[in-house]
């Protein structure tokens, strides 16, 4: 029998198998510019060892994402220009958090009737996911929507600016399964719950999967790591 390569390592298991909050001390925390979404930060942050390191960072309210699954087993998707890559994706329905809300599914049935016109009976969590942990604050969770409806847009949305040139697409899950794996699909959102919602339902996991109105730790945890950092002042508005 072949030994392990590594042995030295610890193993983690169960319960271990998690991500935890852990905060440095941040001594100063400065705005360098603010944008329509996001605001860009630096904080300068002591160590464990005692050094001060600078870390540039966006602010970002956080967002959710709808894998949107019709009878036929086909994924309600939207192509979409994203002028910072210069590429029209194909994406899921999306959106940002507004300041206030805290029913993620509630967001996540409005923005599946502004994007493309539809509601859904079975709501499930496919993932939580952080998008760039390393230079963006936003977290996004990811849903899985069955028994889908027609409905109409909600009173007072307006298409406009890159949606209103937005066209709503069916796609096989296996087919963008195949094209996410052929490097053809890279919308961040789309890859993560298109491999997770083919992942859930090819393993018999769907039923698993936690209640749509689970909590959601990450979102506590940047919350009041926000208004620590806020406290100290030099941002235009609070997160």
């Amino acid at each position: 029998m072949n030994e392990p390569v590594v042995t030295s390592l610890r193993v983690l298991s169960g319960d271990e198998v998690r991500d935890e909050p852990l905060a440095w001390p941040v001594r100063s925390h400065t705005l360098l510019g603010g944008g329509l979404v996001s605001d860009f930060v630096r904080d300068e942050v002591e160590t464990p060892a005692g050094e001060v390191m600078k870390r540039d960072y966006l602010l970002h309210p956080g967002a959710v994402g709808i894998i949107a699954l019709d009878d036929a087993e086909r994924v309600v998707v939207v192509r979409q220009l994203r002028h910072p890559v210069g590429f029209r994706l194909i994406e899921p329905p999306a959106g940002l958090i507004d300041a206030g809300e805290t029913s993620w599914l509630a967001v996540a049935r409005r923005e599946l009737a502004e994007e493309v016109e539809l509601a859904a009976s079975d709501w499930r969590i496919l993932v939580d996911y952080m998008t760039s942990p390393g230079c963006l604050q936003e977290a996004l969770r990811v849903f899985l929507a069955r028994g889908l409806s027609r409905v109409g847009r909600p009173d007072g949305f307006i298409v406009e600016h890159e949606e209103a040139d937005m066209e709503v697409c069916l796609v096989p899950l296996d087919d963008l399964v195949d094209a996410i794996y052929a490097g053809r699909v890279q919308n961040p959102t789309m890859v993560v719950g298109a491999l997770a919602a083919y992942a859930a339902l090819r393993t018999g996991r769907v039923d698993a999967l936690r209640a749509a109105d689970a909590p959601w730790p990450a979102r506590d945890a940047k919350q009041a790591r926000d208004a620590r950092i806020h406290a100290l002042g030099g941002e235009t508005r609070p997160r």
